[in-house]
């Protein structure tokens, strides 16, 4: 609370030194009036000299009127009777009897001047003028007096003023800039962060409010940036673990993708997992779609927890929060969280944490533990995904396989079976000329059917590996080359293009296929493959310049023929086979990759 006014005192002090001053003024002002009086005084008593003596020469002078005489007697009474007379008499009684005895004496020197002898007439008029100079010495005296005390009053100011200033400017300083300068200073460390120094009020005014307010601020900011850091620190450890836990679920998610053919190790993510959410009891549970009991129990490395022995995990696989721990085989009581992972109307098994008694895991932890129990589930479900496409590929390869087998080497082995029942026949009849022609026949159908096992183990061996498609095609160019003496030449634009797995592969059976067929069947001396881009399609030529192809090529090579259609429809395209203008044959085949149909889909859409 406040006891005194700081702006009071300085207006106190103030009104101090300027009454101090209007006073001085006043004072001066007084005594310089009465110092105009005393002059004015001096020369009335010189003029009552002169008068005197001009009086004297009238009364000694025959000549003088009377006039004259009366007129002079009348200056002398009326500067007698003057008012700054009676007003000194009041100021000074050794001036008031100097001037009462002076008037006396001209008083008697009036009434006896008509009757006093000249001699008697001089010595009074000397007597009187004597007197006069006296009045006259008084009167100085007075000045001087009055212009000492003026002096002394000017003087007693100046020093009253003088010192007046200091005990003010000293109490300024005691009491406004050393505040002040406190109040600075303590500014200044607090503006550099320093929010515990403190004042310490030295009066109870209004820099003394300052201070205490100014303290109370401090208090409030150090106690703001406490909590405002409290908040950073925790802000940035939330962000830190946030970060771990992204970069987790993102190494996580980039080992789903790149999951080895044997599967993907759960032991590392569990253990990641359990120190990331920091959970102790932790435990992966992967149980069939059909059952309901795990095959196979995953606990972090360094857990030592044991594992679940419960039979039947209905209440986990269902979401269920547990707070009793009988029959499972664990400490009781506990509390069980579980994180189903189910994926497309699928369940692959639960995620499953249990804490002790009292325990609870917060919201980021369910989250996190809920992530990963969703990137399992997808990382199985990725995985059956494939199992199933690799069933579906094998038993395609597998329908592919039989239809080449049965339209090549089937009946190969059909017809070599009819050329052995001839044989068996001929050697029953002994008939020596269709023993040698089946003979023949048999070594042609053998060196028929062992050329086409050879060509179709060698399409069965085809694959396309790191180089791509166009390293396929090289491949294959240089091995076809050096089974003949035409010449190949590769002509191929699809760089900048993607194609499918899929369509590399069954693109690049089809160039083969037709490659062999032009290589065994055209007689040419050359063949001419071009792969190229045609608008939003892919075009595949292979010219030979050998004699064309019958009316009926299917019967030339049927499971070429059909190979290639099968594979044709497979990319959503169609084989051309005809003879060239200028003399050969031509197998030309359009299709629409993937990559040109999305992109126009995308188009449409737009």
């Amino acid at each position: 609370m406040r006891t005194q006014s700081l702006v009071l005192s300085i207006k106190l002090a103030l009104a101090g030194i300027v009454a101090l001053a209007a006073l001085t003024m006043a004072a001066s002002y007084w005594l310089s009036d009465r110092a105009d009086s005393d002059a004015h005084a001096i020369n009335l008593a010189g003029s009552l000299r002169m008068h005197t003596y001009h009086l004297l020469a009238l009364e000694e002078s025959p000549a003088a009127s009377t006039e004259r005489r009366e007129q002079v007697l009348g200056q002398l009474e009326s500067t007698w009777n003057h008012p700054l007379f009676e007003l000194l008499r009041h100021r000074s009684p050794a001036l008031e009897q100097r001037l009462e005895t002076t008037e006396a004496q001209w008083r008697q020197l009036r009434t006896q001047l008509n009757n006093l002898s000249a001699d008697e007439r001089i010595a009074a008029t000397e007597a009187l003028v004597d007197q006069i100079d006296a009045t006259v010495g008084e009167l100085q005296r007075h000045a001087e007096t009055n212009a000492s005390l003026l002096r002394l009053v000017q003087v007693i100011a100046l020093f009253t003023i003088l010192a007046l200033a200091a005990v003010v400017v000293y109490w300024l300083h005691l009491r406004v800039e050393q505040p002040l300068a406190e109040l600075l200073g303590v500014t200044r460390r607090v503006s550099q962060g320093d929010y515990e120094h403190r004042l310490a009020p030295r009066y109870m005014d209004e820099l003394g409010e300052v201070a205490e307010s100014f303290n109370q601020m401090s208090r409030a900011i150090a106690y703001a940036h406490g909590e405002m850091e409290a908040q950073i620190a925790q802000q940035t450890r939330e962000l830190q673990r946030s970060n771990t836990t992204l970069e987790f679920l993102y190494q996580t998610a980039q080992a789903i993708i790149e999951q080895e053919p044997e599967g993907i190790d759960f032991q590392p993510i569990i253990t990641r997992a359990a120190e990331i959410s920091q959970v102790d009891d932790l435990e992966l549970c992967l149980i069939t779609s059909a059952g309901d009991h795990p095959y196979r129990q995953v606990k972090p490395e360094d857990s030592d927890y044991d594992l679940c022995l419960t039979r039947n995990c209905g209440h986990c696989l269902s979401g269920e929060l547990l707070s009793n721990a009988q029959g499972t085989g664990l400490p009781d009581p506990v509390y069980r969280y579980s994180f189903p992972m189910n994926r497309d109307q699928q369940h692959y098994g639960v995620l499953v944490c249990r804490m002790g008694e009292g325990g609870s895991i917060t919201p980021w932890q369910q989250q996190l533990l809920q992530s990963v129990a969703d990137q399992i589930a997808m990382a199985l479900s990725l995985q059956a995904e494939e199992d199933n496409a690799r069933r579906l590929s094998l038993a395609h390869e597998r329908t592919v396989i039989a239809r080449e087998l049965h339209d090549s080497l089937a009946q190969a082995l059909s017809y070599l079976k009819i050329q052995v029942t001839r044989l068996n026949r001929a050697l029953a009849k002994d008939d020596k000329r269709t023993l040698e022609d089946v003979s023949k026949e048999l070594q042609e159908g053998l060196s028929s059917a062992y050329r086409q096992l050879r060509e179709l183990l060698t399409t069965f061996r085809l694959k396309v590996d790191g180089p791509g498609l166009l390293g396929a095609l090289q491949t294959s160019v240089k091995q076809l080359s050096a089974q003949t003496e035409m010449t190949i030449e590769l002509d191929y634009q699809l760089e900048s293009l993607p194609l499918t797995p899929n369509e590399e592969i069954h693109l690049l059976q089809i160039v083969r296929e037709a490659t062999q067929n032009a290589l065994h069947h055209s007689q040419g001396q050359r063949v001419d493959i071009q792969i190229e881009r045609r608008q939003n399609k892919v075009s595949v030529v292979i010219d030979d310049d050998g004699v064309g192809i019958p009316e009926n090529p299917e019967k030339l090579n049927h499971y070429g023929m059909a190979i290639m259609q099968e594979r044709s429809k497979n990319l959503g395209g169609d084989v051309t086979i005809g003879n060239r203008t200028g003399g050969g044959t031509r197998v030309q085949f359009l299709f629409t990759p993937d990559c040109l149909r999305q992109a126009s889909v995308f188009a449409r859409e737009a």
